[in-house]
């Protein structure tokens, strides 16, 4: 694990996908944090500064797409990846959330890690 990187928010109602994309993160050399919903995301990142965030869009609080606007409130440069398997990549809310630059990524379920690990790559603040 490489200190210099800040850590990865990781944010999903299933602690299985929790697990799932932290042991991911580690493997490619950063450390995650998980929050099981919009709220304790929200109280994570007052006391946490985060390189990057995956977010499930359908949380049981808030969802994904509400919870990035709320992260971009007081990090407009956070890169934010969007996971779901309700949305797809060419569902006009994703493409929206995309080109106004309200996430900078999308990631559907199921994923391969490789595609995770791509996405850190390209994404994540060093």
């Amino acid at each position: 694990m490489n200190e210099k990187h800040a850590p990865i928010l990781v944010v999903d109602d299933e602690p299985e996908m929790c697990w799932i994309l932290e042991n991911i993160i580690r493997k490619a050399g950063f450390t995650g944090m998980k929050a099981l919903s919009a709220r304790e995301a929200i109280a994570l990142t007052k006391s946490n500064k985060f390189g990057m965030a995956f977010l499930d869009a359908k949380l049981p609080d808030v969802d994904g797409l509400e919870l990035a606007r709320q992260l971009r409130k007081t990090n407009v440069h956070l890169p934010i990846v969007i996971v779901s398997g309700y949305f797809y990549q060419d569902d006009l809310t994703i493409e929206g959330a995309l080109q106004s630059g309200l996430i900078t990524a999308f990631v559907g379920k199921p994923f391969d890690h490789d595609e995770i690990v791509s996405v850190i790559t390209r994404y994540a603040s060093r």
